[in-house]
């Protein structure tokens, strides 16, 4: 994987719009204070090429407070000039009570910008969230647990619910991940099979079950979440592990720089991950708060000889 570096890379105009029509006192002051958040620069930093498939990659944010808005302003001011399709949660959708008025604070406000737009939101569940998410049409989790989706040719999401890794759970994985002929093969979910957060660390136990499955079946990017940075693992047996737990919750400080798999990280601020696949490559950017890309590069997917 080689790093890319943008010259003319500056933070990003927060532009965060809401419909007064169903604001509230806070998060009426939220967006005001997000406006005085805002930096200068725009920036347009991948290939941001016609036709490829642009995702985004967001998690540990439903907080409903002042910094989860400011990252959303983040996102929904990229999209202006990236043209993502979806954005995917690995987890931790909703802190707290999850009523009706939680849900708008949480998620529907902060992005409905991109929810306007026609974003498609795909959910993973954490240890935070209830069960019953999987029927939150916003989610576009069927009632389902665990699925898998392709929202491009040649590119299968399959999505996990890590909290409660059931047998047959692992059994529907390995079908459905030896049944998929797509070259890009991205599983999500909230536990991290490899990371340097001190407050959680890698689920070995977890990676005991699921590394054979993901090495046996060419799986190339595993997203997580859970501990609350962002964290590009250097990549583990040919395969690219990212942890973006950074969307609403930091833990400042958090990555033990001596774990030795750490490529780059970030826990100084909070962050979302924006990527494009183009053909056998996937590009990569991880955004701060203040727009500023504090991790990029390019990754080549697994190809398994035979």
């Amino acid at each position: 994987m080689r790093s890319l570096h943008f010259p003319h890379a500056g933070p990003l105009l927060l532009g965060v719009l809401f419909a007064t029509g169903c604001q509230d006192v806070a998060t009426t002051g939220y967006a005001a204070a997000a406006e005085a958040y805002q930096s200068a620069e725009p920036v347009v930093a991948l290939p941001n090429k016609t036709g490829s498939f642009k995702f985004g990659v967001l998690g540990d944010f439903g907080t409903g407070a002042l910094a989860q808005y400011q990252l959303a302003g983040q996102m929904a001011k990229l999209h202006e000039r990236f043209k993502y399709e979806i954005v995917v949660t690995v987890g931790d959708n909703l802190y707290g009570s999850e009523r009706p008025q939680d849900f708008q604070k949480k998620f529907e406000i902060p992005y409905k910008p991109l929810l306007d737009a026609g974003v498609k939101f795909y959910g993973a569940l954490g240890n935070h969230d209830a069960r019953e998410q999987q029927h939150y049409k916003l989610f576009n989790m069927n009632g389902k647990l665990y699925y898998t989706f392709n929202p491009k040719q040649d590119v299968r999401f399959f999505v996990l619910e890590s909290t409660y890794p059931t047998p047959e759970q692992i059994q529907w994985l390995e079908d459905e991940l030896k049944a998929s002929s797509s070259n890009w093969k991205i599983v999500m979910f909230h536990h991290p099979l490899y990371s340097s957060g001190k407050r959680h660390g890698s689920d070995l136990r977890l990676r005991e079950v699921l590394e054979p499955l993901f090495l046996k079946y060419n799986v190339s990017v595993v997203l997580n979440g859970h501990d609350h940075v962002y964290e590009r693992v250097k990549p583990q047996k040919g395969i690219q592990y990212f942890v973006v737990g950074s969307g609403g919750q930091l833990r400042s400080g958090n990555i033990d720089r001596k774990s030795g798999i750490t490529a780059k990280g970030f826990d100084t601020d909070l962050a979302f991950m924006a990527a494009e696949i183009i053909g056998d490559e996937m590009y990569f950017n991880a955004i701060s708060r203040v727009g500023q890309i504090v991790d990029s590069g390019v990754l080549t997917r697994r190809k398994i000889t035979r």
